[in-house]
C-alpha cells in the first residue's frame, strides 16, 4: 500500500459515474414530451419539461457529494447550496472509528460501514469517489484498520458498459423523437 496522500483532500464523485448516470436519465426522460404530444395525452408536455428539467437538477445535484478528509475526520457532505435539499452529510472524527463492517445489498453487492466507538450509529463508507485508493489509503493510516480487502462498489468497466447502453438508448430516442414529431 501506498503512502497517504497530503490532508486536506476534497474527493468527489467519479466523472464517470456523474456523466453516466445523467445520460441515462437524460435518455430514459427525453422522449416522454414528444410521446405526450403524439399520442395526445392527458398531461401537458410543458409539465413533463418543467418536471424533467427539475428532475435533472436534483440529479446533478445528488452526484455533487463530496469526502472531505482531513487531519482530525472524515466528513461526507454536499455544497452549502444543495446541502439541505438532501440527507444530512456526516461527520466522524479518525479516533473515533472503530471498525469497518461489510455488509450485503439487497442486489448482491457489498457495502462497508464504519462503527464508531460511542455511538451504536454506522456510517456508509463513500465508494464512488475519484480516488478511491487515495481514501483507503487515508482510513488506513489514520485509524490503523486494515483495508486491503475494501473494493469500489463498482467497478469501471460496469459503469461504461452502462454509459454505452444509456448512449444507445440516446440513439433510440432520436428516432422515437423524429417518428413522434411525424405524427403530428
Amino acid at each position: 500500500m501506498s503512502s497517504p496522500p497530503e490532508l486536506p483532500q476534497k474527493l468527489s464523485i467519479s466523472p464517470l459515474i456523474r456523466l453516466t448516470l445523467i445520460l441515462l436519465y437524460i435518455a430514459l426522460i427525453v422522449p416522454l414530451p414528444f410521446l405526450a404530444t403524439a399520442t395526445h395525452a392527458p398531461i401537458s408536455p410543458n409539465i413533463l419539461w418543467i418536471g424533467s428539467a427539475l428532475g435533472l437538477v436534483l440529479v446533478y445535484a445528488a452526484l455533487s457529494e463530496q469526502v472531505i478528509l482531513d487531519e482530525e475526520k472524515i466528513q461526507v457532505t454536499y455544497p452549502q447550496g444543495i446541502a439541505w435539499l438532501f440527507r444530512r452529510g456526516w461527520q466522524l472524527p479518525w479516533a473515533e472509528i472503530k471498525d469497518i463492517k461489510m455488509r450485503t445489498t439487497g442486489q448482491g453487492g457489498i457495502v462497508y460501514y464504519f462503527t464508531s466507538k460511542s455511538s451504536p450509529q454506522a456510517y456508509l463508507l463513500p465508494m464512488r469517489v475519484v480516488g478511491f485508493t487515495k481514501l483507503v489509503n487515508v482510513i488506513q493510516a489514520k485509524t490503523g484498520i486494515d483495508t486491503q480487502d475494501l473494493r469500489p462498489l463498482a467497478q469501471p468497466w460496469m459503469y461504461i458498459i452502462l454509459l454505452g447502453f444509456s448512449l444507445l438508448l440516446l440513439l433510440m430516442d432520436g428516432w422515437t423523437i423524429a417518428t413522434a414529431l411525424s405524427i403530428q
